[in-house]
C-alpha cells in the first residue's frame, strides 16, 4: 500500500499554494490559495471496503499563550498537540486519486460546506472549527481539507501527515459533525492497511522552508 503525491515529495516543504496561510515577504501573514493537494494511491489490500483520509499536525502549540506575537516565538520545548486539517471517511476503495483543487479552492470564511462530498464519500470537521470560535467574522463549521496556517513565529517547523486507512467498513461509524479524533477511534480494529505521506511548511522568516 502506498500514498504519493505531485504536490510535493515526502519530508519536503509544501509549496504555499496548498496553504491556508501565506507570508507576502514582509512579516506580514494573510489567507493563502488554499488548494487541496495532489494524492494518489495503490495497492490496497484484499478485503478493502472504504477508505478513510486525515491529515493533521502533531506541532500545533499546546497552549497559545505566545501565538503570533511579535516579541517572541513560541518556544520549541513547548509540549504539541494534534491539529486536524483533513477528515474524510467513507471513499470507495474504486476511487485511486484525488486531483489537485478538488476538495479545496480557497479559503472560505466559516467553513466550506458537509459532510457530504464527492464520491459517496464524507468529510469531517477540521480544527479550524475551534480555533475561529471565538472570532465573529470566521466562526463556522470547518468541513473538509483547509492547509497549513502555522503561527509565524513559532520556533518549530510544522509536519502535516497524511494517512490513508484500508478498512474493512462499509460505512464509517460516525455522524454528522464528526471529528479527527473520533474517527481515529471508530475504525480502531478495522484497519487492514495504512500509508502516510509528510509535507512541511512554516511562517517563521527565520527557518526559511516557505517560498
Amino acid at each position: 500500500m502506498q500514498l504519493f503525491s505531485e504536490t510535493f515529495v515526502d519530508g519536503a516543504p509544501i509549496p504555499p499554494c496548498f496553504a491556508a496561510g501565506r507570508s507576502d515577504g514582509n512579516n506580514i501573514v494573510t489567507f493563502a490559495s488554499n488548494l487541496s493537494p495532489h494524492l494518489g494511491w495503490r495497492d490496497l489490500p484484499a478485503g478493502t471496503r472504504s477508505l478513510v483520509l486525515i491529515c493533521h499536525d502533531p506541532d500545533a502549540p499546546s497552549r497559545g499563550d505566545d501565538v503570533n506575537q511579535t516579541d517572541r516565538e513560541v518556544p520549541a520545548d513547548l509540549p504539541r498537540v494534534d491539529f486536524f486539517h483533513w477528515v474524510m471517511v467513507d471513499l470507495p476503495p474504486t476511487v485511486n486519486r484525488m486531483h489537485e483543487s478538488e476538495f479545496s479552492q480557497g479559503f472560505t470564511a466559516r467553513g466550506k460546506p458537509g459532510p457530504a462530498t464527492r464520491n459517496g464519500a464524507r468529510h469531517g470537521l477540521n480544527d479550524y472549527t475551534g480555533w475561529f470560535a471565538g472570532n465573529p467574522e470566521l466562526a463556522g463549521d470547518y468541513f473538509g481539507y483547509d492547509g497549513p496556517f502555522p503561527p509565524f513565529n513559532d520556533s518549530l517547523v510544522h509536519h502535516y501527515v497524511f494517512t490513508l486507512y484500508a478498512t474493512d467498513l462499509d460505512r464509517c461509524p460516525v455522524e454528522g459533525s464528526f471529528t479527527g479524533a473520533q474517527v481515529r477511534a471508530a475504525i480502531d480494529g478495522h484497519v487492514l492497511g495504512q500509508t502516510s505521506l509528510t509535507g512541511t511548511y512554516t511562517l517563521n522568516r527565520r527557518l526559511h522552508t516557505w517560498g
